[in-house]
């Protein structure tokens, strides 16, 4: 038997932290259901609430979480959430109010890691009409305590503090394009050594080594798929290099099946925080598998066209491979 037949968790989780799932975890062990509200006002850049809500679809899917984003607001036609620097008292109200009008639960004990969850739970036991124990989960001696602020100033620094789930949220993916014999692989893979960290070699060419280069219409989606999901599963540093991306494999349906799934348009759509275009002023070098410069010309054109279709800025690299690297280290150091 546990100890409550409901408990709450409430914090912004921004970002969701170690300290955080220690607190969730005992939540767990000592109660049936366990509840989770997020809110923040203002919201913490790289913290927003679908990304929160993600979060807590990977780490905590048993749970039943409340994300306040502007669409639950109006659909459940909420006051706007206090400022984070309102009266404590105003906030727990405000999630008492969140409990009964959106949850529509009155958990029996509150979880904190701080003293103001006697407050918190005093407040709760008014609105619910019932007894609500505050449990104070007591912070582990002699470890950095984990905190959102802490984390916010070098989440790069502090990453040990998050699971790799939340901290993918935060590395930041380069993509490559270009079109056939224009150095993208070369140039992926030694762009990961420059900034330490891990590049995904391009999916598509690898099946379609396994396939003996006959694909057909529905292994163009699998190949989507795929690219995303490794890209999904890197545990990288900083920055994740992406030799390719969906965008590609969009390309390659349309010129060789004349159409392509639905889903594959949609995961073309992916965002990528750089989008660097290699350019073709390589000589064409004819490996066996290549169909020839002219195709080249025309996927390196279409690559220009769609992605200023898309709106999606991009840089262009030329020269050597050490040039090309120089300039994108260039720009990059030009951003931080």
């Amino acid at each position: 038997m546990k100890s409550f037949s409901s408990g709450l968790v409430v914090g912004k989780f921004a970002p969701l932290h170690s300290g955080h799932e220690r607190l969730i975890h005992a939540a767990l062990a000592q109660c049936g259901k366990v509840f989770v509200i997020s809110y923040s006002v203002p919201e913490m850049p790289g913290c927003e609430p679908e990304k929160r809500e993600l979060w807590f679809q990977q780490r905590f899917p048993q749970c039943t979480v409340l994300v306040l984003s502007r669409e639950i607001i109006e659909h459940f036609r909420l006051e706007s959430p206090p400022h984070n620097d309102a009266d404590p008292d105003i906030h727990r109200h405000y999630v008492a109010t969140l409990c009964m009008q959106v949850l529509r639960c009155k958990p029996q004990a509150v979880f904190s890691a701080e003293d103001y969850g006697d407050g918190f739970a005093r407040v709760l036991s008014q609105r619910f009409g019932q007894s609500v124990t505050h449990v104070r989960l007591k912070r582990p001696l002699g470890a950095e305590a984990p905190s959102g602020t802490l984390i916010r100033s070098d989440v790069h620094r502090y990453r040990s503090m998050l699971a790799n789930e939340v901290y993918r949220s935060f590395v930041l993916r380069i993509c490559l394009l270009g079109g056939e014999s224009t150095g993208k692989s070369t140039l992926s893979k030694a762009l990961s050594d420059v900034l330490n960290t891990e590049y995904i070699a391009e999916f598509g060419r690898e099946y379609w080594e396994e396939k003996n280069g006959l694909l057909e219409y529905e292994d163009l989606l699998h190949i989507a798929r795929e690219q995303v999901r490794r890209e999904e599963s890197a545990s990288p540093n900083r920055f994740l290099i992406c030799d390719t991306s969906p965008l590609t494999t969009l390309f390659y349906a349309l010129d060789q099946f004349g159409s392509a799934p639905k889903e594959l348009h949609s995961l073309a759509e992916r965002e990528y925080f750089l989008v660097v275009l290699c350019g073709d002023d390589f000589p064409f070098v004819q490996d066996g598998t290549r169909q020839g410069v002219h195709f080249r010309t025309r996927q390196q054109a279409w690559y220009e066209e769609e992605l200023s279709r898309r709106a999606i800025p991009f840089m262009r690299v030329q020269g050597p491979l050490s040039q090309r690297i120089e300039q994108i280290t260039h720009h990059l150091a030009t951003l931080f």
